[in-house]
């Protein structure tokens, strides 16, 4: 038996929820299931609850207790942000934003408070923000940006190489894709620890995140009138001087848009696909034999472990039916991507792998998917090679379960993650491609979680060792250096 339709301009506050210390307090009013608070510190878990007990439409309650609709299908998801005549990402039309449900004090009002960015906008104005903002990407250079990216990657390993031990969160994952960010805006002077500091004290709505928003914004504002006066061949120039006429302060929220979503997103990917690397044997295995390129690991690391969970959100511009629900006219939706991403009607097995695959909903979809989505593929792809390149006995430097993650209703993303490894010298980073050796292929990774030393004592147990007579049969004839200039020719030389 379906429940009653829920919607937050008719839920019932008179039904109390449970006191404090209730076994049930996860649940409000309503009898609907909260997205915060610690019954829900494992939101993949509250989801599936969700799917059991509502289907692919369920009724939830935000911060505060603001009802809102969290979409748990995989279709049903496509289908709304596929439909800009029924469904819009213009948070001013949200009822509990109309009638101060959603208080201007919430906590994730900065995830909804509406700007003149093409995130928010619709119809004609969507067009041309939009149209500004991928006309500006399409200037960008694919190959220069690989190889920035191989350099940069580089610049960061060299800063611990020689102390044998890293954390990649703080000390790659979360430089790297801000290093490659600021080199297409076109501002690589102002790429240091503080800007990295401030996007991430931002995400996380600290007491100071107002603070270091307007840190960010000022840095690019100041790019912005620089620019103005004197452009150059970088996105922020071409997204000045493109047709669409942007003002300076639309130039400035959707340089903010580009730069904060560009170095979340890949943080966390960056992290997601080298934690799996280190802990996962299976995983580990089909990359170091062969059977997955890292372009096919970051792919299934989106199925598996998107770095945004969930996007708030989508609003009802009529009343209408979502997934058999009844969608009333002003209801806020959250645009469900992790939950979507393991549907079972899509995936019966959620283990199973999706080489080849790029349906999932990691990048949005419809008139707002991420534009940037290549980029943000490149940065992982040639980061994490480079990365395992240059430290190929890499480990885990702590049990897997000793790993900490910082949990919010938009994404779950590692702490950090220490890694070990034999010291390496640091390598020039300006040298030119054809003057460093180009590795073998990488048949011998050393990577998983720390392993016990062997007993000095005890001679190491040798494998019978392969027979000389039959040796590994030798690849079929191809001209000699074809792997080098497959390499050279991968990370855009």
């Amino acid at each position: 038996m379906r429940p009653e339709p829920f919607s937050p301009t008719g839920t019932d506050e008179s039904m109390a929820g449970p006191p404090p210390g209730c076994p049930a307090h996860g649940i409000g009013p309503g009898g609907l299931r909260r997205l915060y608070g610690p019954e829900a510190e494992d939101l993949g878990a509250v989801y599936e609850k969700l799917r059991a007990e509502h289907g692919t439409v369920a009724p939830t309650l935000l911060h505060e207790d603001v009802p809102i609709w969290v979409v748990l299908g995989h279709s049903e998801n496509l289908q709304m942000v596929s439909s800009p005549s029924l469904f819009s990402r213009d948070t001013r039309l949200w009822t509990a934003l109309q009638d101060g449900t959603f208080k201007p004090d919430h906590p994730l009002m900065p995830h909804v408070a509406w700007q003149p960015i093409c995130c928010h906008a619709e119809g004609d104005e969507h067009l041309r923000l939009r149209g500004a903002v991928t006309g500006a990407m399409s200037t960008i250079d694919h190959r220069g940006i690989r190889r920035h990216i191989n350099r940069a990657t580089q610049h960061l390993v060299n800063q611990f190489c020689e102390e044998g031990r890293a954390d990649l969160v703080s000390q790659f994952a979360e430089h790297l894709p801000m290093a490659v960010m600021c080199e297409i805006l076109g501002m690589p002077e102002e790429y240091n620890d503080r800007l990295v500091q401030a996007a991430r004290d931002m995400l996380k709505g600290t007491e100071t995140a107002i603070a270091s928003n307007a840190y960010i914004m000022e840095t690019l504002m100041r790019l912005t009138a620089r620019r103005r006066a004197e452009p150059e061949d970088d996105f922020t120039s071409h997204l000045i001087n493109h047709p669409a006429g942007l003002t300076d302060e639309e130039v400035g929220q959707h340089l903010r848009v580009v730069l904060i979503v560009a170095f979340e997103s890949t943080a966390n990917l960056l992290a997601n696909v080298l934690r799996v690397v280190l802990t996962d044997p299976g995983f580990r295995a089909q990359l170091n034999g062969g059977q997955m390129t890292v372009p096919q690991a970051v792919e299934q690391s989106l199925w598996d472990e998107p770095p945004f969970s969930t996007i708030l959100g989508y609003f009802a511009k009529q009343e209408t039916e979502l997934g058999g629900q009844r969608i009333r006219k002003g209801d806020g939706l959250l645009l469900g991507i992790a939950p979507g991403n393991v549907d079972p009607r899509v995936r019966p097995d959620p283990s199973a792998n999706m080489m080849g695959n790029r349906s999932h909903l990691a990048f949005s979809g419809g008139p707002h998917e991420c534009p940037g989505q290549d980029i943000g593929r490149a940065i992982a792809d040639v980061g994490v090679d480079a990365l395992l390149t240059r430290l190929s006995d890499i480990q885990l430097a702590c049990e897997e379960s000793e790993l900490r993650w910082r949990a919010s209703i938009s994404n779950r993303h590692l702490v950090e993650l220490p890694v070990h490894f034999e010291p390496k010298p640091q390598q020039d980073v300006k040298a030119l491609p054809g003057h460093a050796p180009v590795p073998s292929q990488r048949t011998d990774w050393e990577i998983g979680t720390k392993q016990p030393e062997p007993a000095a004592a005890v001679a190491e147990p040798q494998p019978a060792a392969p027979p000389k007579a039959a040796p590994a049969p030798e690849e079929p004839a191809r001209p000699k250096g074809a792997w080098r200039r497959f390499l050279l020719w991968w990370r855009g030389y």
